[in-house]
């Protein structure tokens, strides 16, 4: 999972979509559920991760049940079918995009799908930027906890520090972004018209494989809801 195509990856999001039309009944969705289980289990390499995911997609299962067990008039299965469709469709592209990575993102969506160039290095840019903001409010803590300001049980002081934190984060990220936009132009992205890639895009038997799998996910449900 973490060497496959980042192509690929996301196509574990998207069939999984596909799949989740599909899931009409409790039956399907549990089927859909233990097949991704299973492969989760085998092929990642940590469940920490999968499994902060995984609480994230049942809260909001338990809201899509709780309002259409409250506000529809069918019961409360239908209700528990929409709740497990959510979470058939959500937690395999939200575990899978976890292990994407911005460069090699960028070098397959510009060098196998052909897309523009300029917008996708910008893109795979403003990704690694965003993924740097966790390491960003870990120096700005640090920054401010060495100068004495830091949280404490007064719960208006801390929500004056959480407050200062994303200031300094908001104005960090501004500074990041002149900086990579003035490096951008500098290397010719506003004007240059052929552009080459450091970086070869290439597909494996790896990702053939993960996409083969990805897919039969994705049929999992469809399988599962005409057999029954």
């Amino acid at each position: 999972m973490t060497r496959v195509n980042p192509l690929v990856l996301l196509a574990v999001g998207g069939f999984s979509l596909l799949g989740s039309f599909f899931v009409r009944d409790l039956t399907t969705a549990a089927v859909a559920l233990a097949a991704y289980g299973l492969v989760a289990l085998v092929l990642l390499p940590s469940w920490r991760f999968p499994l902060v995911c995984l609480g994230f997609s049942l809260f909001g299962a338990v809201t899509v049940v709780y309002s259409t067990w409250r506000l529809g008039s069918g019961g409360i299965e239908p209700a528990l079918v929409q709740g497990l469709r959510l979470i058939v469709l959500a937690w395999p592209g939200s575990v899978a995009i976890g292990y994407l990575d911005p460069a090699r993102l960028g070098d397959h969506l510009a060098q196998t799908l052909h897309l523009p160039a300029r917008p996708v290095a910008a893109f795979s840019a403003s990704l690694q930027r965003f993924a740097a903001f966790g390491h960003a409010w870990t120096q700005l803590e640090r920054t401010r906890r060495v100068r004495g300001i830091g949280t404490t049980r007064n719960p208006l002081t801390n929500v004056r520090w959480v407050r200062g934190m994303s200031f300094a984060l908001l104005v960090h990220a501004m500074r990041g972004a002149t900086r990579s936009a003035i490096a951008m132009d500098s290397r010719g992205f506003a004007s240059a018209q052929d552009r080459t890639w450091a970086e070869p895009a290439t597909w494996t038997r790896l990702d053939r494989a993960g996409l083969a799998v990805s897919a039969l996910l994705g049929l999992v449900p469809v399988i599962a809801h005409l057999s029954t």
